[in-house]
């Protein structure tokens, strides 16, 4: 695959997605995990404005340690009711999450800030897509929860794998549900000239 990365980009997730959609796009990366306490963020938040503080934190956790290279912090939460949906911490969690999302529309919200330190760049953006379950059965609920695949995933399911099902319909970014939105970083990677699509000479 050919290469548009122009400059040294640290991407601030340990998220296996994150890091398979950078590199699908051609993105040459880094990874610095952040390390952050989440919990001390205020989950009853707008959960747009929610999104984008984390993603801002994470980034500018990082950032530090990277003064001249791009960094890209980012955030994904579920949102029903203006109510943010974590992860699930287990079995039941999972369920009464799932039981919520069945058969109804809600919103996936993920942020990405992109910082560098010496040139005080810094552009946060937030992209919401609307996402519809299927009417789910009991069983295919108990089913789904019993897979695992749901317990380190916002909202309980992950509609790049097994969760796939319970998705009916979806109004915007799929790689956005999936925890990036890829249109929208490339476009603003390469707005700041972090990567470039012109032949190296």
């Amino acid at each position: 695959m050919k290469e548009i990365t122009k400059e040294e980009i640290i991407l601030a997730s340990g998220s296996p997605r994150r890091k398979e959609l950078m590199a699908q796009a051609g993105i040459i990366f880094k990874i610095h995990v952040a390390d952050i306490d989440e919990s001390k963020i205020d989950p009853g938040m707008d959960p747009e404005k929610y999104v984008c503080l984390l993603s801002k934190i994470k980034a500018e956790a990082v950032a530090a340690n990277y003064p001249d290279a791009w960094t890209i912090g980012a955030d994904t939460i579920v949102a029903v009711d203006d109510t943010i949906l974590g992860k699930p911490d287990g079995f039941r969690q999972a369920v009464a999450m799932l039981s919520r999302l069945n058969n109804r529309e809600h919103n996936v919200f993920t942020a990405f800030t992109i910082t560098r330190p010496n040139s005080d760049d810094m552009v946060t953006t937030a992209v919401n897509t609307r996402v519809r379950f299927k009417q789910l059965s009991g069983d295919e609920i108990n089913w789904y929860a019993a897979t695992q695949e749901p317990y380190d995933k916002a909202g309980g399911y992950g509609i790049q794998g097994i969760g796939a099902f319970l998705v009916q319909e979806i109004c915007g970014s799929y790689t956005n549900v999936v925890g990036l939105p890829v249109c929208e970083l490339i476009q603003t990677l390469a707005s700041l000239g972090a990567i470039s699509f012109k032949e190296a000479k």
